[in-house]
This record gives structure tokens, sequence and C-alpha cells, in this order.
């Protein structure tokens, strides 16, 4: 498997690792949109949020640690936002079930606007080097 994500969670590629449990890795964003950009991901591997099955406590986790990981970060009262990005359509470039965790600054609707429209950016980039469209 060529999943940069299951790379970094087995400790074969390096990322600076912030947090880490039986569930998931979390880690810092090797191209922040902001000044605490972390990564929350889960150790296995589900392409997209839509392949959680519907009882599957795994979401509930996820958010639980970006609570936790906001709170050692020192943004949990200053204010933080959660992402996850889903399919390609939804600004999804790496297809490893991940949360985003964003803070450090206060967000206004331009700098997310400008943070989607990045996102979808990246991913038309990354298809025109797969050969789609």
């Amino acid at each position: 498997m060529e999943c940069v994500f299951c790379k970094i969670v087995q400790g074969i590629m390096p990322a600076t690792r912030v947090y880490e449990d039986d569930l998931v890795v979390a880690f810092e964003d090797a191209n922040p949109a902001a000044p605490i950009h972390i990564l929350i991901v889960p150790r296995a591997h589900y392409s997209t949020l839509n392949d959680i099955p519907d009882d599957d406590p795994l979401l509930a986790h996820l958010l639980t640690v970006a609570r936790r990981v906001a709170e050692q970060n020192g943004i949990a009262q200053s204010g933080y936002r959660v992402l996850i990005n889903v399919n390609r359509g939804g600004g999804q470039v790496v297809f490893h079930l991940h949360v985003h965790l964003v803070g450090g600054r206060s967000f206004g609707q331009r700098v997310i606007h400008a943070a989607v429209g990045m996102s979808i950016m990246m991913a038309k980039v990354a298809n025109l080097f797969r050969g789609r469209s």
C-alpha cells in the first residue's frame, strides 16, 4: 500500500508526533495552514469518513483526541477548528481518513474560503500528476 499516512503510523516515514494511543496517531501537518495544524489519523486504514461503520466508536475518539490535543497546545479556550475533508470534491488529497485540528489565530471567513480553495487546487494538481482531470 502506498498510503503516506499508513507509513507515518507505522513509523516508516518521519513525522512530528504529538499524541498517540491504540487507535490514533496525531502529528504536525507538513504544510500547516495555521500556527497549529495537527492531523489526527486512525491507525487502521479507512479511505474516507464514508468508510466508517455507523456504530464504530472511532469517530467519537477522533474528536476526543482533537479536544485533548487542542488543550495540550493551549488553544482550547481561544478557539480552534476541526475539519474532515471527504473525497476529492470535499478537498481530500490523502485518502486515509484524517482530522485537521487548526488553531493559533483567528479564522475569519476569508481564511476558511482560502483554505478550502487551496485544498481543491491541491487535489486538482495531484490529479494532473496522476494523469486525471
